[in-house]
């Protein structure tokens, strides 16, 4: 049976070859880079690791089991505190990341073309240097001798002449600046493209800024809005640089966790049983914004 593909006469079986042709370089691509991968920490999380570190082929669940809290003294949910501290941490930062990259886009957005790919490139910069290097910086910006620690120090938050690290403000406020680029860019892209004429018929109809809002601008926003919640939730929730310079040891993350696991400790089972609870939990958290992103649609 002879068919037509852009013009050409080809037959059914040729079709199918090239289409397979076309898929296989992002098949092979997913095999070596995600499923290889993901099925390699599914086999180590079930093994067992020997008395110098090493993996002992004998399959057992107990890495699960030590993950949520039981062992020979009993119940103790130290590991699931850090997997909601990540949780909690994630969510607050993109959070805040969009509630400030809102008004910055429509700051950007409001401005002359010109000015625009300025604004934009002070948004990109920080793009352009090393993670490790801009986590330093904030130990200078969050020195004693600088003025947000002094003021601090002034209003009683810390003793007199203590930085603001290690703290839980300081791991916020790192987090926040790595990740804020990750809402502002696709973000704009859609504040852009906003269509006015709706939310100037929702002024005329009396509606409140709220109202305007949610029923006229965020429906807009939403496809840029839902891509910048997806690059900063999942990699906030495995970020462990920030959380280890800033927080110290007091504030440990789950990302620090499977660090330590598979540096210092060694111990690569129980670090492959914590990367597989991180993974359920980042696609539980991607599923309740999926089925919230839908009820937001419909409003």
């Amino acid at each position: 049976m002879l068919l037509t593909w852009y013009g050409e006469l080809t037959t059914r079986g040729r079709l199918l070859k090239r289409g397979i042709m076309l898929l296989l370089p992002g098949i092979l691509w997913l095999l070596l880079f995600l499923v290889i991968p993901g099925l390699v920490l599914v086999a180590v999380s079930l093994v067992t690791r020997g008395a110098y570190g090493e993996l002992e082929w004998i399959f057992t669940l107990e890495n699960y089991r030590r993950l949520a809290g039981f062992s020979s003294f009993g119940w103790i949910p130290d590991y699931l505190m850090i997997l909601w501290r990540s949780v909690v941490v994630a969510f607050v930062t993109t959070l805040v990341s969009v509630l400030l990259s809102y008004p910055l886009c429509f700051f950007i957005a409001g401005r002359r073309e010109r000015s625009r790919y300025m604004w934009l490139t002070l948004v990109i910069i920080p793009f352009w240097t090393n993670m490790v290097i801009r986590t330093y910086a904030w130990f200078l910006i969050l020195s004693p001798e600088m003025p947000v620690a002094r003021l601090a120090a002034v209003l009683g938050i810390v003793p007199q002449g203590a930085p603001l690290y290690p703290s839980a403000f300081a791991v916020y406020l790192g987090m926040v600046s790595m990740f804020l680029p990750f809402v502002t860019l696709p973000l704009y892209a859609s504040v852009e493209r906003l269509d006015w004429t709706l939310v100037e018929a929702a002024q005329d109809l009396y509606a409140s800024r709220v109202r305007v809002f949610t029923q006229a601008i965020l429906p807009q926003t939403l496809p840029g809005l839902s891509v910048g919640i997806i690059l900063t939730f999942i990699p906030a929730m495995g970020m462990f640089v920030v959380p280890d310079l800033l927080g110290g040891a007091k504030y440990m993350l789950v990302g620090n966790l499977i660090q330590q696991q598979f540096g210092t400790s060694r111990d690569w089972p129980f670090g492959a049983a914590i990367s597989m609870g991180l993974m359920v939990l980042t696609l539980i958290g991607l599923q309740i914004y999926r089925r919230r992103g839908r009820e937001i649609e419909y409003v």
